[in-house]
Formats: structure tokens, sequence, C-alpha cells
């Protein structure tokens, strides 16, 4: 019944499409590949993997600095906050802002998002990486709210290849490195591994890492197959928050962790198999069907009581598109099914420290377990049309339909687990009652491109980004709520672009407006609610200038206001309409200056700069920022050799990572001061 249901509300949506705005150009134009910048209509940006292999990053942060208005910011070991023209958003409404994908598939299913998603994903020996800033959920889907990351995998060329590296670092980091493709008859294999094991600038924060990708290629008749198996595991010791203002430059307390018994073991798999054909000269067919499996457990140390969360989720689809390409007009149309198994618990082995209030609405024992089935079922269409030679009109739209079917295994209400109530009002936790939801969203862009010679082109762009609710925020409630009635977050955008490239320079600049309604935050009850609003605008800018052959300067600066667009003056931390966002930096931007002395070495220096920030609501608490200094280089002696080093901080420059203020303290994940990699390459 659920299914016939869902077909039909999203045939219902697909009559009901109003909204036209702003997609970022598809990177993917519906396929794995990326797309010239130069000919996209909005801000896309590819991060190659030449640059890739050069940065040798080991956390996400590090290959990220270089996209204009992206800052993921670093948390423990392999944690981290996402911001993609956006603040980082933290708390209610954050986790799912972002749409992750791989090869152009979401790496999680729509409704069961985890804010740290990147480190699922096996980047370090990437193809590429790219990026689309701002709403995006016209081509890609719900989650593409602010902007969408997808990682593309190796291809399997069938090319005979191996390569072998090791890696050692400060605080015994090391890290194995393997490459390897060949072909067997019609089929071409290609295999990556990358293993990591340290321990950590901070006492107790060490892990161990693994991350895998197998792509199988093969001709079938007139099909093209494509088959990919990515996995990661991850085993974390994590680090919490020092206390105290500016206790990042404190020498004992930056190497402290005030949390050492918390941890995080995560894993995830993914399957994929990408079908293409051609039909005929202008039209073609893809089907991609993909599985997705993931697990995770950790230690909430962040929460008084520290209970213990575990959940997962088994899903799986498929992806329809069809493509057709003329002399004007380039149409894709498609559609894409989605199912989801899902668990959530969370239990707390003993009784919470602290007050009276905190130990009795806090309770030991079984505070969540659920499960939620989800179905996802999605029809769009793609088209770009040339009415003229220097003209191009860009136009898209999705109907999108996601239903849950949430079952409680615990006792519904906020009481303890065995039915006796908490003091104060009653316990935090809240479990509501079995219940079926759905939603229905439209999202699209209108766009127009025009070519004002050979190497100039100016764009306006507008569209409307979604985000349905996720089911932690429908189900998993505090405070005496029993339903959650909320609405899909929705940001709507204008963004007017230049582009400009020639033999020595290009450049790249837009200039955005944004207003983003519904967004899901706590009120003063505790109550999850669709209460906030926020409004944005700023300019983004690269350049890169090749003054020589072998010397190479690329520039990306960000300017953006993030702003609240309401008041909340009653419980909790007031806002005040036109207050800046925590954590939203104003100013943002990387350098880097690239030379290659000779034919077989390349130096390149970093620099990054984060501008100041607030650190809650009321803009009474503030961080002032940090630039910081790289230096990579690569050297190949002999055609199979390759040795490596990086030092990062070069400046030894205490700053934190992430700062925050809450409970009445200012908090910082405190960075590392100066430190260095060596790896040494072979290849075959």
């Amino acid at each position: 019944m659920i299914v016939a249901k869902w077909c039909l509300g999203a045939l219902a949506a697909s009559f009901t499409l109003n909204a036209m705005g702003q997609m970022e150009e598809l990177v993917v134009r519906e396929s794995r590949s990326a797309a010239q910048r130069f000919d996209t209509v909005g801000s896309a940006f590819t991060v190659p993997g030449e640059d890739v292999a050069f940065s040798r990053g080991r956390h996400i942060h590090d290959l990220m600095v270089r996209v204009p208005a992206v800052w993921i910011s670093r948390g423990s070991g392999q944690e981290h906050l996402t911001a993609i023209r956006s603040p980082v958003l933290t708390g209610a409404g954050a986790c799912g802002a972002y749409l992750f994908l791989e090869n152009g598939i979401a790496i999680r299913p729509a409704g069961f998002c985890n804010v740290n998603n990147l480190f699922e994903v096996f980047t370090e020996q990437a193809a590429a990486i790219e990026v689309v800033r701002g709403p995006a959920s016209g081509i890609y889907g719900g989650n593409a709210l602010h902007g969408v990351i997808n990682t593309l995998t190796p291809e399997p060329t069938g090319d005979r290849e191996l390569t072998v590296g090791i890696e050692a670092g400060r605080w015994d980091f090391y890290r194995a490195r393997v490459v390897a493709g060949g072909r067997a008859g019609n089929h071409r294999l290609y295999i990556g591994v990358d293993a990591v094991d340290t321990d950590a600038y901070r006492e107790a924060a060490g892990y161990e890492q693994q991350k895998l990708v197998l792509a199988h290629g093969l001709t079938l008749g007139d099909w093209e197959v494509r088959n990919t198996v990515s996995g990661t595991n991850l085993n974390q010791e994590t680090a919490g928050f020092v206390l105290g203002f500016k206790a990042y430059k404190d020498a004992d307390a930056r190497k402290s962790n005030p949390n050492p018994e918390a941890f995080r073991d995560a894993w995830a798999l993914r399957l994929m198999s990408e079908w293409s054909r051609a039909l005929g000269e202008d039209r073609a067919l893809m089907v991609t069907p993909y599985l997705r499996r993931s697990k995770m457990q950790f230690l909430q140390h962040f929460l008084p009581g520290q209970p213990l969360e575990k959940n997962g989720q088994t899903s799986g689809g498929v992806s329809a598109r069809l493509f057709t390409s003329g002399t004007r007009l380039d149409w894709t149309v498609g559609a894409q099914f989605e199912v989801m198994n899902a668990f959530v618990n969370q239990n707390q082995d003993g009784p919470t420290q602290g007050s009276a209030f905190l130990i009795e609405t806090r309770p030991e024992g079984e505070h969540y377990d659920y499960d939620v089935d989800s179905l996802m079922l999605a029809l769009f269409y793609d088209l770009e049309w040339r009415p003229l030679d220097r003209v191009t009109v860009v136009h898209s739209l999705r109907a999108e339909r996601l239903a849950y079917d949430y079952d409680n295994n615990a006792l519904d209400g906020d009481t303890r687990d065995d039915g006796t109530p908490c003091g104060f009002g009653g316990c935090l936790y809240t479990r509501p009652s079995d219940r079926d939801d759905a939603f229905n969203d439209p999202a699209g862009r209108l766009g127009v491109r025009f070519a004002l010679s050979q190497d100039v082109v100016i764009y306006a762009l507008g569209g409307v980004g979604f985000r349905a609710p996720q089911a932690t925020e429908l189900y998993r409630l505090q405070s005496g709520q029993s339903v959650a009635d909320l609405d899909s977050v929705r940001l709507k955008s204008v963004e007017l672009g230049l582009k400009s490239a020639g033999e020595v320079y290009s450049v790249d600049v837009a200039v955005f407006v944004q207003h983003k309604r519904d967004q899901i935050i706590r009120d003063s009850n505790g109550f999850n609610v669709s209460d906030g609003r926020t409004r944005a605008y700023g300019v983004e800018t690269e350049v890169v200038w090749r003054p020589a052959p072998r010397h190479e300067l690329r520039v990306a600066w960000t300017f953006a206001r993030h702003e609240y667009d309401f008041d909340r003056l009653g419980g909790g931390e007031p806002i005040s309409k036109g207050d800046d966002v925590d954590t939203a930096p104003t100013s943002q931007g990387s350098a880097h200056w690239r030379i290659m002395p000779t034919e077989r070495s390349m130096v390149e220096l970093e620099l990054w700069k984060l501008g100041e920030y607030y650190l809650n609501p009321s803009n009474t608490a503030r961080y002032n920022g940090h630039t910081v200094l790289n230096l990579r280089g690569t050297w190949n002696p002999l055609p199979r050799w390759r040795f490596s080093a990086r030092i990062m901080n070069l400046t030894n420059a205490d700053y934190a990572d992430r700062a925050d203020f809450a409970f009445g303290n200012y908090r910082y994940f405190p960075a590392m001061p100066i430190h260095y990699f060596l790896a040494v390459e072979f290849s075959e």
C-alpha cells in the first residue's frame, strides 16, 4: 500500500511544480564524467586527480581549502562539519543540508544522513572531486540544499599498472597505498587501497582507517558496463573540546583530551553497476542500480550521561536516464527509485553526573530504539536550449516524494525504559508512537548564458533547493514532544556570474543572494520545529595566473554574510533578526603558488586564511580567525620512483580547527602544530 501511495503522491507533485530557481549547472551531466567549467551555468569547481594525488591529504579538509566558499571544519580524527556557501551547520537541521555523491549516486539514502558522511568516501585516490555551490536539488535531488560534493572513482581503463607507496609522519602516522590495474580478456580491472594507522597530537585520539575501491568494466553487446565496489572502515579514539577562552593557545590544554573514553567505529560498503548504450546517433540510455550498507557506533561524549548510539542502514535503488542531443536542444529525462531499512539505538550504561535536574531527566537505560523504512521516488528532466549561437538557456525540474514508515521498539513517551516517570516534568528523551510520514517536494532551476566573446561568458541563474526532514528529526524527540510536525527546508537563490579564460589566466566570479525558510531548529521548549529563516549574500572568486611556463598561482576568495531572518527571544539563546549566523566567517580564501623547478619535480606553497566568526547566535562570543601556511613537494628522480614531502602549519601557528561557545564556555578543537610527512612510491 505504501508503494501505491508514493507513486500517486509523486505523480501529483509532478503536476504542481511551480518553483523555478537556481541550480548550479550539473557538473556530472547525469553521468559520472566532469563537465567543462567554462561551459557550465553556475558555480561548479573540480579538484582534478592530479591535485588529489599531489595534496596527499590526511583529511578531506586538506583538499577542500582549494574550493571557493567551502570550509570542511576539521573535528577529532576523521570527523568534520561542512559548509558550502553556508555557515557550518550543527544541531537540528544540520544533517542532510549537503548532498555527498560517489560517481553521481548519493552515498547515503535520502533521510538518513550523517554529518560526518565524507569520511565514508575514498577521496584519497579520487580521479576528481566535483563541488557544486548553491541549491542543486533540481538535478541531484533532496539534501542538495546548499551544495553537492561528488567524488569520481578511477576508471578501469584496462591498462596494466601497479603502484605501491608508503608514508610516515609525525606522531606515528603511517599510511600504505596500493593501486593496480589490468585486463583479463574483455574485462577491465582496477583496485585501489589506502590504509592509515596513527596516534595523535592530542591524548587518546589516534585512529585506524582502511579504504578500498574495486572497479570493473566490460562491453556486453551494445552495453558498456561499469561496476564499482567501494568500502571504508574507521576505528577512532575521539577527543572532545578543550574548554576556556583561547585554550588552543595553551601548550598543555591543546594536547589534552577531556574525553579519553570517547570513540567512533564505523564502516560502509557501496555497490553500483552503470549500464549505458547508444540508441541511435542522438540518443543514449543509462541505467544504474545500486546497493549500500553502513553501521556505526559512537559514544556521545558531548552529552550529559554520555549515551552510546548505534545506527545502521541497508538501502538500494535504481536510477534511469535517457539522453537526447540535437543541433539546438539537448535534454534528459529520468526517474529514480530507492528503498531503505534503518535502525537507531541509544543506550546509557550508568547514571548521569551533574545537577539534580540532569540526573533526573537523563536516566540510564534505553533512550531510543526504533526502525524506519523509507521509499523515495523521483521524476525529473533537464534541458539545454541554444536559440542563438551565443545564447544558451538551461532549465530543470524534479519532483521527489520521500515516505517514512517508523516503528518504535521501546516504550512510547518520555518515561524511563521501565515505564516509571522522570521528575522535573518528564525525561528528556521522548519516543513517539509508530507513524507514517511523507513529503512531496518540487525543485528546479532556470538560467541563461551569453558568450560575449570566445573567451568571456556571463550568466544568470535562479533556483530552489529542498531538504526533507531527516528520520532523526522526526522520531528522535525531546522534552515531551510527541509529534514533530515538520516541513521540508527550502532555499531560493539568484546568482550572476562571469567566466573568462585565456592562455595565461582564467577568472571565475559569482555574486549570489539566497534565502532559506522552514529551517529546522529546537525552540525554547526543546521541540523540533520548522521555524528558522536565514538570508545570505556574497561574492566568490577564483583567479588562475600562469606568468611563466613552470609557474602557476591560484587564488580562491569568498566574501559572504549569513544573517538570521527571524527573532527568537524566549527561552534558550536569543536570536535577533539581522545578527550573523554563528560559525559563518565573513571571509575566507586560499592561495597556491606552484613551481616546477625541473621536469621531474614540483613545489607548492599553500596559504589558507579563515576570517573571524561569531560562536553563538546572540553574537557575544567570537573567534578571530587564522592564517595557515603549508609546503608540499614531489620529486621523480627515476621514472618508476616518486618521493613526496609535506610540511603542514609551516609557521607553527596556534589556532583552532573549530571554535564554539556553549553552556557558558568557549570550546575549541585545537589544530596541530608544525608537522611533516614523507612518502615514497614505486610504479611499474
